[in-house]
């Protein structure tokens, strides 16, 4: 049921963006009086599994879902009609519009996928608000469960103050700034000091493939008490917190394990509190210092509140507050993805071992079906496909856009046979950069 789930989530937010972002080119295109062709939900090579004529236009759903198009009439683009370039240009045609024009047509497309994201962040803003956690209100600091991390010289319990000078406000900025920072300006224990980081700290964070990096120190909740557990009579029930052992705090789960190291094969007293009562509880703990317990790694943030963990602050707004909340959300993650992209072509960081295909993509969305997740990620996967579709590659809306401007200053139209040179040379950088990133993506499966 969860594939299911996810693999539904998956297909909607790629479909959406696809159909959107050729609308985004078919739009301009009927404006200006353009024929379009074709406009196709995945790709027909050699067959369709659905389609019809409307018009000129043969709308269709093709059954290689690796994006969509619209085929423009006299346009070079994937189709290579080179048949079609061969004759005289047509009023109607892409290639006997003003440059102005084409230009409006090509950038179509990376204008909805950024405003689809402002309207998506308009709208959960508006629908959602914010739960933000300040980094003021996290006492005793953070987890820090990475060996890599760790080895670097960060450790549980710092506080992360700032990352290459910028303050760090809120607890989600952190992993990322960590990530694609190098200064970390920390607190411990009273004294503020500066961590540099490696410079390929974030391919020794991919190499070590660890799932735990810098999280919130979570209490020790009891998740279930099995049946063969040498402390099932003990009186511990599920949901108990444990507070103590041996009068020694174990507010955090990092607490507990060197507690119970010192304690191995002895019966100890143990504190927990229950329905906001602390009870007393005798409990054994074997020779390789386990309790039994199955514990919950993780907490709902209104869970953390009610226990006085952490103090969560929610902000609402109304619909015009939330306006322009959308633009700076759209902003701020443009920004954060554009840092990625940099530090991925940069060979020193080693951040291109982290590429993903599709299978990257699926894996961010979760197992159960949530509406607010589902249109984040979306909107996230909507920024990151409009600025991919700006890189200035041959093939990709960018390239068209790159030789239009050529075009526009110069007053000279590159020829057709160099259009056509030059998407053929963009198929193949697409192609390899679409096979590194999905072979990746093998590469973790089979051998991580």
């Amino acid at each position: 049921m969860e594939f299911v789930i996810k693999i539904s989530q998956f297909l909607l937010s790629l479909s959406l963006l696809i159909v959107l972002h050729e609308l985004g080119h078919f739009i301009p295109a009927k404006l200006f009086k353009t024929r379009v062709e074709k406009f196709y939900l995945f790709f027909d090579v050699k067959f369709s599994l659905f389609k019809k004529k409307i018009g000129d236009t043969v709308y269709g759903i093709g059954w290689l879902p690796l994006g969509g198009y619209v085929k423009i009439s006299g346009m070079i683009d994937e189709s290579m009609d080179k048949e079609q370039m061969a004759q005289p240009p047509k009023p109607w045609e892409f290639r006997s519009k003003p440059a102005w024009q084409r230009l409006i047509i090509m950038l179509g497309g990376v204008t909805v996928n950024f405003l689809l994201a402002i309207i998506i962040y308009i709208g959960m803003s508006y629908v959602y608000g914010d739960k933000v956690l300040p980094v003021a209100n996290i006492n005793d600091g953070l987890m820090v469960e990475s060996t890599v991390a760790n080895k670097a010289g960060l450790q549980t319990g710092d506080h992360i103050i700032a990352v290459d000078g910028d303050r760090i406000d809120h607890f989600s900025e952190v992993s990322e700034k960590v990530l694609f920072g190098k200064d970390i300006t920390i607190a411990r224990e009273g004294e503020e000091k500066t961590i540099t980081l490696p410079e390929d700290f974030l391919a020794q964070i991919i190499d070590a493939n660890e799932k735990a990096f810098i999280s919130l120190r979570m209490p020790f909740i009891i998740a279930q008490v099995p049946d063969s557990s040498h402390n099932k009579a003990s009186g511990i029930l599920k949901g108990d917190i444990l507070a103590s052992i041996n009068g020694k705090e174990t507010k955090y789960i990092d607490q507990v394990i060197p507690v119970l190291e010192s304690v191995k094969g002895q019966q100890v007293t143990a504190q927990v509190i229950r329905d906001k009562q602390t009870l007393s509880f005798s409990l054994s703990v074997n020779d390789n210092g386990k309790l039994g317990l199955a514990y919950a790694n993780g907490a709902t943030p209104e869970t953390l509140q009610e226990l006085g963990y952490y103090n969560f602050e929610t902000k609402k707004y109304g619909f015009f507050e939330a306006i322009p909340i959308g633009f700076v959300k759209t902003k701020e993650k443009l920004a954060s993805y554009v840092k990625q992209v940099k530090a991925i072509f940069t060979p020193s960081t080693g951040a291109y071992k982290g590429v993903g295909g599709f299978k990257a993509i699926y894996d961010i969305f979760p197992t159960v079906w949530s509406w607010q997740y589902f249109w984040g990620i979306t909107a996230f996967l909507s920024i990151m496909l409009g600025f991919l579709n700006l890189l200035p590659i041959p093939a990709l809306d960018g390239g068209h856009v790159m030789f239009l401007l050529y075009e526009m200053i110069s007053g000279r139209k590159p020829g057709d046979k160099f259009m056509e040179y030059a998407q053929l040379v963009g198929f193949v950088i697409l192609i390899a950069l679409v096979l590194f990133a999905n072979g990746n993506d093998i590469f973790k499966a089979v051998f991580k």
